[in-house]
This record gives structure tokens, C-alpha cells and sequence, in this order.
């Protein structure tokens, strides 16, 4: 099962490792498959009854319904964006309101940055680098 290298250190039988893999991967992309078709099903099941809720403390005006099983609540959920990032920039800039924008780093732009400007490192980057592998399927 190993092979001896010119160092004579064992290694693994690659074949054998990449073939495992490979049934590994496959299997938990199946599982995967099978979750997600069931989970959606139920999701869907999920979105009928909110609806049916929302209608309900709509119809009677309520915020909340006390049920022996549980509480329903409504309330408003909301979400921003914008369409116009210069002028979103240029409104955070005048007004100091930078907690605004959430803090973290464009990972590809930032490599990219990096690269082209190795001589530039910010002041508080952290970086983590590690090796990690990729197995393609042979073409057999």
C-alpha cells in the first residue's frame, strides 16, 4: 500500500487515496442532493404557514398570538442597499458614518492589491496561508 520514496519515508499509495476520495466525495454530494430535495419541501411547507400567520394577525390586527404551542409574531424585517456605490461612499464620507459598512476585507481584491503592490502592507493585515488539495476525476 506505500511506496518508498529516495528517502526512503513511506508514502501513501496515491491511486488508492485519490479513489477513496473521490467515493467520499461523491457519497456526501449524494447525501447532499437528498438533504436539500427534502429540506425544500419543507421550506416550501414553512413559507405556506408564515403566510396563512401574517394573513391572520393582519385580519385581527395583531403583533403577537399566544397559542398553546407556541407565539406567533409579526413584525417588520427590513434590508438596505444601494444601486449608486460612488454616491453611497461620498454620503458615508461626509457624514463620518462608517459603522455603516460592514468591516471586512474583499479576499480576491485584496490578494490582488497585494500582489500588485507588494511593497504595501497595511498597517493591522492579518494573513493565513495553507496548502489544501484539489482532486479532479480522471477522463477514463
Amino acid at each position: 500500500m506505500t511506496e518508498e520514496t529516495s528517502e526512503d519515508r513511506p508514502i501513501p499509495n496515491l491511486d488508492k487515496l485519490t479513489e477513496t476520495f473521490l467515493k467520499i466525495r461523491d457519497a456526501r454530494s449524494q447525501l447532499k442532493a437528498e438533504y436539500d430535495g427534502k429540506d425544500s419541501l419543507l421550506e416550501e411547507q414553512a413559507k405556506l404557514l408564515e403566510a396563512g400567520m401574517l394573513d391572520a394577525c393582519k385580519t385581527i390586527n395583531a403583533s403577537s398570538i399566544k397559542t398553546p404551542h407556541g407565539t406567533i409574531i409579526r413584525s417588520v424585517k427590513s434590508r438596505y442597499w444601494t444601486n449608486d456605490w460612488d454616491s453611497m461612499y461620498t454620503f458615508i464620507e461626509q457624514q463620518g458614518a462608517f459603522a455603516l459598512l460592514e468591516k471586512r476585507l474583499h479576499q480576491t481584491n485584496m490578494k490582488s492589491f497585494l500582489e500588485e503592490n507588494p511593497d504595501l502592507l497595511p498597517m493591522g493585515l492579518n494573513v493565513e496561508s495553507e496548502y489544501t488539495v484539489v482532486v479532479r476525476r480522471s477522463k477514463s
